[in-house]
C-alpha cells in the first residue's frame, strides 16, 4: 500500500459557507497516480465540517436552515461565555457533522452517486483561510 498525502487551501465565507471541493480532490487523486483505494478528507480546524450532499442552492440552503434550527446562532453558548468569541454556534454545527469523510476510488475515480458531491462547511462566524488535509492510501 502507498500512501500520499496532500492538502486544499482556500478562502471561505463562513456563517455555512459550503464548497464543493469534489473537482479539487479528483485533481489531486489524479497526481497522486493511485488507481485504487481510499481518500481520507479532513477538515482542519474546529469549526468546520465535511460531508457528501447533492450540492446545488436549494440543498445548501435547506442545510443552512437546518444547522440553524439544530444550533441557533443567537442562542447562548458557554462556549462564548468563557471565550468571548461568540462562535459557539460554529464549534456545535461542525461537531454535529463530524471533521472527516472516507471516499473509496476505483480505477482512479471516486466512487461517488451521481448527485453527490465532497463539499466542506465552514460555520464559523466570519470569513477564513482553510485547509482541508487529504490522505490517499492504495495502489
Amino acid at each position: 500500500m502507498i500512501i500520499v498525502n496532500d492538502t486544499l487551501n482556500f478562502q471561505t465565507r463562513g456563517f455555512n459557507d459550503m464548497k464543493d471541493i469534489t473537482g479539487l480532490i479528483d485533481e489531486k487523486l489524479g497526481s497522486s497516480g493511485l488507481k485504487n483505494g481510499l481518500v481520507i478528507v479532513f477538515a482542519v480546524g474546529s469549526t468546520a465540517a465535511v460531508t457528501t450532499i447533492e450540492h446545488e442552492p436549494g440543498l445548501a440552503k435547506d442545510f443552512s436552515s437546518l444547522m440553524e434550527r439544530l444550533a441557533p446562532s443567537d442562542s447562548e453558548y458557554s462556549h462564548d461565555l468563557q471565550w468571548g468569541d461568540g462562535n459557539g454556534f460554529s464549534h456545535v454545527r461542525a461537531s454535529m457533522v463530524g471533521p472527516s469523510l472516507t471516499v473509496p476510488f476505483a480505477d482512479g475515480k471516486m466512487r461517488l452517486g451521481t448527485w453527490q458531491q465532497v463539499v466542506f462547511i465552514d460555520f464559523d462566524n466570519r470569513a477564513r483561510s482553510r485547509t482541508v488535509a487529504l490522505q490517499f492510501q492504495g495502489e
